[in-house]
């Protein structure tokens, strides 16, 4: 057997397993941000990071932050940041109430990830359960869905951000209520994230994970963590559910 007929096998196989990792998913978790939408894409997260710093100076609380912390491009860094230094804070839970405004604005120029719609129509059509685990607010993942016409796919399985910020991913905390809610044994369930994050909290609920990467960066990011399948494109999970029907 020559080596391009041994990596040609290989690839088969690799991609036979993936289409049963998403075919025998019978609750599937949405990571919201990357998998559904790009909800940064016309209201730059950057510019939310600062406005949290710039309302933390105005609050006489510049201190909290390191230099590095001041200038990070991540909001939820930011709120990570001061959550460390003030837990279970009224500080904490202004910030978080701040971050969630600028995350509900950020939706009206929120670009939908492509084939997304589709795949979560056909998911829903072919009798998949589904959910969103995430990080950004359940109020943000509610308003875009509802947007879009997709909030009966997943209401009311929408599980985000609380005030308990050591809940966040890489936390399993969102994926646990969610497979509560649904009933779900994690074994059947499969989550579909964009970071390391999503992949850990999977690893740590039990649930089967699928990585999603718009870029070449992400993938060999979750590559890197362990990540055994990632597709660069939603396209390849509908054809996968087209298969099935």
């Amino acid at each position: 057997m020559t080596s391009d007929t041994t990596q040609t096998d290989a690839v088969a196989t690799q991609t036979e397993n993936l289409r049963d990792t998403i075919t025998r998913a019978r609750f599937v978790l949405f990571d919201f941000d990357g998998p559904v939408c790009r909800l940064y894409a016309g209201h730059a997260a950057e510019k939310v990071a600062r406005d949290l710093v710039d309302w933390l100076e105005r609050q006489g609380m510049r201190g909290l932050l390191t230099p590095q912390e001041r200038e990070h491009p991540d909001p939820l860094e930011v709120l990570h940041a001061v959550d460390r230094r003030r837990p279970h804070s009224d500080l904490v839970a202004e910030l978080e109430a701040r971050f969630t405004q600028q995350e509900l604005r950020a939706v009206a120029k929120a670009w939908p990830t492509e084939y997304a719609d589709a795949v979560i129509r056909t998911w829903t059509a072919v009798g998949a359960r589904l959910a969103i685990t995430t990080n950004n607010s359940p109020r943000t993942a509610a308003r875009y869905l509802e947007g879009r016409g997709l909030a009966e796919c997943f209401a009311p399985h929408i599980y985000g951000r609380t005030q308990d910020l050591h809940h966040l991913k890489p936390d399993p905390d969102c994926l646990n209520r969610a497979l509560k809610a649904l009933g779900a044994e994690p074994s059947k369930a499969l989550m579909i994230g964009d970071t390391p994050s999503d992949l850990y909290a999977a690893q740590r609920a039990g649930v089967p994970f699928l990585g999603y990467a718009r870029h070449e960066d992400k993938e060999k990011q979750l590559r890197d963590a362990g990540a055994e399948h990632v597709v660069t494109s939603m396209k390849t999970v509908l054809q996968a559910l087209w298969g099935q029907r």
